[in-house]
């Protein structure tokens, strides 16, 4: 009889400690998305309003250097046509920067163990690294939407659009950021990765830019670039016009983002370059 009270004990205790709902550890997933919200929210001048003040130089410096002699650009001012790829570059970078900033900080100390002893699976740590790198995104983007409108009158004409492009960009980003935090040992690995690969990707998609005005062959290049269709779909949501069909980005986005997540899933269930 004691033996049984204790067996039915011990399995109320473990219940209890992972409070599974079905086959999911809700309360594990829980916490560790609150943890990863509540890591960038703690050093809020640095993970929201940095990224603000760079969008506002980013934009008050194009605007001053050829905003006027530019004129229009797909007929909207060229300051507004800017503003929404701006917009779309800072979230996305900052959403990478979550993920990828979360792991790579956990593995040089040495308590990425702490993330993985719980009873967590593999799916469930992608969505709760997932939760911070999109919250941050979100956030991000509400802040400097409502500078742009407060400061150009800038709206948005499609917001269920806007919001798409937003969530799926920093979905996008974050597995990326999540791969990357994975596969590098050393910070250096990291700064290589956004240096050569990120930064110039969300620069050369035509977020400064329309892509007509680029020659054939740049033009084709770019259309095989994913974070292309983010900038354009954003650009498509706050002002109306793109450069490429807003349903093909949104496949497009829809397609990557799926792709990368499905390898980030890949690599935290089989442990690489987690588990010695």
């Amino acid at each position: 009889m004691t033996g049984s009270k204790e067996q039915s004990g011990t399995g109320l205790v473990q219940a209890m400690g992972t409070r599974r709902f079905g086959r999911v550890n809700g309360l594990g997933l829980w916490t560790l998305a609150a943890r990863e919200t509540r890591r960038f929210l703690g050093v809020w001048t640095q993970t929201l309003l940095a990224p603000l003040v760079t969008a506002g130089l980013f934009l008050l410096i194009f605007s001053i250097a050829i905003g006027r002699q530019r004129g229009e650009v797909m007929g909207v001012a060229f300051t507004q046509f800017i503003a929404p790829g701006i917009l779309m570059m800072t979230v996305i970078q900052n959403a990478f920067a979550n993920t990828s900033s979360s792991i790579i900080i956990a593995k040089v100390q040495g308590n990425i163990v702490d993330t993985l002893m719980p009873p967590l699976s593999a799916g469930e740590l992608l969505l709760g690294y997932l939760a911070g790198a999109i919250g941050r995104g979100v956030l991000v983007a509400l802040a400097i939407s409502l500078c742009l409108y407060l400061g150009l009158g800038l709206g948005v004409s499609h917001p269920l659009w806007a919001l798409s492009f937003v969530l799926l960009g920093s979905a996008l980003l974050g597995g990326l950021g999540i791969v990357a935090g994975i596969y590098s040992n050393k910070f250096d690995q990291m700064a290589a990765i956004t240096n050569f690969i990120v930064t110039p990707m969300a620069f050369l998609s035509g977020t400064f830019y329309s892509v007509e005005a680029l020659p054939p062959l740049l033009n084709r290049i770019t259309h095989f670039n994913p974070i292309f269709y983010l900038i354009d779909g954003a650009r498509y949501g706050f002002i109306g016009v793109s450069d490429s069909a807003p349903l093909l980005g949104l496949a497009v986005s829809l397609i990557s983002t799926l792709a990368i997540l499905l390898l980030a899933w890949r690599m935290l269930a089989t442990g690489y370059r987690l588990k010695a």
